[in-house]
Parts: structure tokens; C-alpha cells; sequence
């Protein structure tokens, strides 16, 4: 007989109706019957290894994908409390070869909890990993426990490219923190030299050839791919192959402010107030002082958006994909309106405003899905300037700032404001420029039933994935004394200490649930 089955008010999904527990998502965005898998850095010091891989967790962060990066030179700092100089990366240090192969081990261990007992479904072990002795080790440890493996190779051989890295970011690392920059450089340099006389890149013409791997040779000029496994897989492979380090900006706005702004009613597709025609005027002098090379100008395809632009007196591009969130049924009310015709909706969505998905609308979870082809185009580009609306707007400043999915829906993205988003080493540096044309706020903080947890109304059968903040980890290796305690076995055992992570970043500012 067909299985009766009922109607989730949350998600407006189909479940079956019978007293099983529903089994917990592993993610909210695709839904992948894959094995777990581990992504495993390769290649010398300062050739963008971490760069990768934070900007890859983001990004799997915000597409739904639970990931998170396992940074081996952390271990590595906990281990060794003072660093010295590159003679503890020498190949015949076997003193310190035994240090390093056990906060290998450590970080590994953490990948197996995290992977079986803490629903990531994806680990990057960031890490050198230029030997295929320790390739061999990661690779026995993943079949063990049932894991895909995925190698990411960087290959940079333009020693620019490599002093710029150093200079940018290595100099910073707390390795070397009471050195001159001199000194720094020239014990880097060195420890680079260490790693290279045992480096074995990876080979797959002959050796790796049944390998899953991605070789990006100099900064994304040449790309060589290898037995893609899987549908995320060949996503990880798309977004590294739109990614690029070229200095840029990225500016994103709001539409004036809006006749429905006014009267504040959400979605429609109404014109701009009179103010909202002074900021998209302020909006063009704005840009002319920015002096930009180049700019490229993206709005919806909705009348505010290009009212806006069309007072830059540039040429601009309309996505349909920037469109803001579709409220279904709830087009062109107030909240009071939705208060008293749909209470039941209106409590619903302020329970879980991420999951929520308006009758015969959208949810923040389907917005981020229409926008990954925004955010890749994102990569792309050098300067752009996205008119767009709130809801949008929250999305991909999730994405930029690495927010959960319980943080986007109330980040505050105000009327006549500039967001001026310039990406850096590790993140993304924001400046907010107001533009000084007054608007009606609306942004709508949190309820302070929704901050208490789950509501009895719903049925919570989904976890919402963490964003990736750096994990605050308990020590594995208490010092460089103590390394042959430490088991020298392959990590199949849940190590008894877990370490505590960070909550995800909060934001000063907050947002409206549109």
C-alpha cells in the first residue's frame, strides 16, 4: 500500500506519516548518498594550500555541504610551543619527523570524529602532504573508515608568486612573531628547501593514476583533473576552476528605497520613492569617485533595481537569479497583514526563518541554491557593483563573511547603504558606507522565542551546518618532550580528548525577515 505521508509547515516538504524518528539531514543543500569524504592538500609551503582550502570551505559551508578544515600546523604550534628555525622541518631531524607525524595522526583522528560522530560530510586535511609515504598513510586511514578521498595539488614554480605569499601571509604566522621580516623571509625560504629535496607531486599519468585529484598549476593558469568520483567532487572541481587571487572589489547595494518600502510590504515589484531616487543619484556619484577600472553593474530584473542603475548612466547587466526571495501567498502584504491572515505562517517562519519556505514561495535555503551561478560569476569578475534586495543581499554576504545558516537571515543589509566587500588573504575585509538619503529600516531583529531554541510547532528533522570558524582544539601533543606517548598507530580509535569549537562568528549587525 502507498505510504500516507504529510506535509511539513516548516519546509512545505513531504514526509511519511508514521511514528518513525525522522533521520537527521546531513546538510541542507544537495543531498548526497556519498561516502564521507576527506580532501587532502598537497604541496609546498607558500603555494595558496590554506587559501584553498578556507575559501573551499566556505563555500561548501554555504551551499549546504557541513565542512571543515583540519590544519595540521596548528597541531603542530600546539605541540611545539616556541618555534626555533626551519632545522625542525629538516628531513633528518628524525626528532622532529616524530613530532610531525603524530600531530598528522592527531588531526586525522579529529577528522574520523567529525566525519562519523559530528555529521560533517566533508574534512580537509590541510597540510603539506608532499610524500607519497604520507599520502599512503592518509590514504590506508580513509579506507579504513570508509572515506573518498580527494587530493588537491597547488604547483606554483614563479618564485614571485611564492615571495609575494610569504611576504603577504607567512610573515604574520605566529612562527614568527618576534622575528624581523629579513630573518623571517630568509628561515622560510629554507624551510620551503626542506620540503623540496622529498617532494613527490603527485603523478597521475602513472603512479596516482587510479588517484581522484585536482592539480592547479600557477594560480589557476592550467588546471589537470583525474577520476572525478562524485557530484560534489565535480562541484569542488568547478568552483576551484572560477576562483582567481587578482585584486578586486566587490560593492553590494540595496535598491532605493521602494514605494512598497514605504508602506512595508514585502516582495512586489513596485518603483522608487522619492528618496529612493536621491540615493540611486548619490549611488552614481558614489561610484564616479570610486574611480574604478572596469566596473560591472548587476541588478534583478525587478523595476527598483533598474531604476537604480539606471541613474549610473553605465551599462548594466539583469539577473533573474537576483530577483528577491519569493513570498508566494505573502506578495505584497505587510507583516501585520501575514499577523492576522496566516498567524500559523507567521510563527512558523520566525521559528526557523532559513528553513522556512513560504506557500508557493521560496526559502533562504532555496535563495542560496538560485545564487550559486551569482557567486561563481562573483569569482570570476574583477570589479562589480550587485544592486540587488535585502534577502538577496543576506545570502551573499553569508557567503563572503562565512555565516551560518542561522546567522544569514538576520544580517543587516540597510536601505542606502554601500557594502564594500575587498577580499584578503584569509577573508574578506568590509567597509559599510552610508550614503546619508534617509529610509525606513527594515530589518526585523530575531524573536526572543526563536533564540530560545526549537519551537514545539516544528518538526525539526534537519541540521543546520556550522560556517567555519577555526576550531578552538584541545592539545594533542603536549610538547615536543612528550611526542613518544603519543600512539604512533594508524588513527583508528575516537581519541579520548574532543576539541571544543568556536560558535559561529556573530555579526553586529542583524536583519528583516524578507
Amino acid at each position: 500500500m502507498p505510504m500516507e505521508l504529510t506535509q511539513s509547515r516548516i519546509q512545505k516538504i513531504w514526509l511519511p506519516n508514521d511514528n518513525r524518528p525522522a533521520l537527521p539531514r546531513r546538510s541542507c543543500g544537495p543531498q548526497l548518498a556519498n561516502s564521507p569524504t576527506v580532501i587532502v592538500m598537497v604541496g609546498l609551503p607558500a603555494r595558496g594550500k590554506t587559501y584553498i582550502s578556507k575559501k573551499l570551505t566556505r563555500y561548501l559551508n554555504w551551499i549546504g555541504v557541513p565542512t571543515k578544515v583540519f590544519n595540521v600546523g596548528e597541531y603542530r604550534r600546539e605541540a611545539v610551543k616556541h618555534y626555533s628555525s626551519y632545522d625542525f622541518f629538516r628531513p633528518d631531524n628524525e626528532e622532529a619527523m616524530k613530532v610531525r607525524r603524530q600531530c598528522a595522526l592527531a588531526a586525522l583522528r579529529d577528522v574520523k570524529l567529525y566525519l562519523t560522530e559530528e555529521a560533517g560530510q566533508i574534512a580537509v586535511f590541510d597540510a603539506t602532504n608532499t610524500t607519497r609515504e604520507r599520502r599512503g598513510m592518509i590514504l590506508n586511514f580513509a579506507k579504513e573508515n570508509g572515506f573518498k578521498v580527494f587530493f588537491i595539488e597547488s604547483v606554483c614554480n614563479d618564485p614571485t608568486v611564492v615571495a609575494t605569499n610569504v611576504m603577504e601571509v607567512k610573515l604574520s604566522s605566529p612562527d614568527y612573531r618576534d622575528c624581523n621580516s629579513t630573518d623571517a623571509m630568509e628561515d622560510f625560504m629554507k624551510r620551503i628547501n626542506c620540503y623540496q629535496a622529498s617532494y613527490q607531486p603527485l603523478d597521475p599519468d602513472d603512479y596516482d593514476r587510479e588517484l581522484s585529484l585536482i592539480k592547479v598549476i600557477d594560480v589557476g593558469r592550467r588546471f589537470l583533473v583525474n577520476r572525478v568520483q562524485d557530484h560534489i567532487q565535480s562541484r569542488i572541481v568547478y568552483y576551484l576552476m572560477n576562483i582567481h587571487v587578482q585584486p578586486r572589489t566587490i560593492y553590494l547595494c540595496r535598491h532605493g528605497e521602494s514605494e512598497f518600502n514605504l508602506k512595508g510590504k514585502i516582495g512586489g515589484d513596485s518603483g522608487l520613492s522619492n528618496r529612493g531616487k536621491k540615493f540611486a543619484v548619490a549611488l552614481n556619484k558614489f561610484v564616479e569617485e570610486q574611480n574604478l577600472k572596469d566596473l560591472k553593474v548587476w541588478t534583478s530584473q525587478l523595476k527598483r533595481t533598474i531604476q537604480t542603475a539606471e541613474a549610473l548612466q553605465l551599462p548594466y547587466e539583469q539577473w533573474k537569479a537576483l530577483n528577491e526571495i519569493d513570498a508566494g501567498v505573502c506578495e505584497e502584504m505587510t507583516y501585520e497583514d501575514i499577523r492576522e491572515q496566516h498567524p500559523e505562517e507567521f510563527a512558523l517562519r520566525d521559528q526557523d526563518k532559513y528553513y522556512y519556505r513560504y506557500p508557493s514561495g521560496e526559502s533562504y535555503q532555496d535563495l542560496v541554491q538560485r545564487l550559486e551561478p551569482v557567486i561563481m560569476e562573483l569569482e570570476r569578475q574583477e570589479n562589480v557593483l550587485v544592486i540587488c534586495h535585502q534577502a538577496v543581499m543576506r545570502c551573499l554576504l553569508a557567503y563572503f563573511l562565512d555565516k551560518s545558516a542561522d546567522e544569514m537571515p538576520y544580517l543587516k543589509c540597510p536601505l542606502h547603504t554601500v557594502l564594500k566587500l575587498t577580499p584578503v588573504a584569509y577573508g574578506c575585509r568590509v567597509e559599510s558606507i552610508s550614503l546619508n538619503i534617509e529610509a525606513v529600516n527594515t530589518h526585523r531583529e530575531r524573536p526572543e522565542e526563536a533564540k530560545k531554541g526549537p519551537n514545539p510547532l516544528m518538526r525539526r528533522n534537519s541540521v543546520t551546518p556550522l560556517a567555519s570558524p577555526e576550531p578552538t582544539k584541545k592539545p594533542r601533543i603536549n610538547s615536543f618532550e612528550e611526542h613518544v606517548a603519543v600512539s604512533s598507530a594508524l588513527p583508528g580509535c575516537v581519541p579520548q580528548e574532543v576539541p571544543t569549537q568556536m560558535p559561529g562568528q556573530n555579526m553586529n549587525n542583524s536583519q528583516k525577515p524578507l
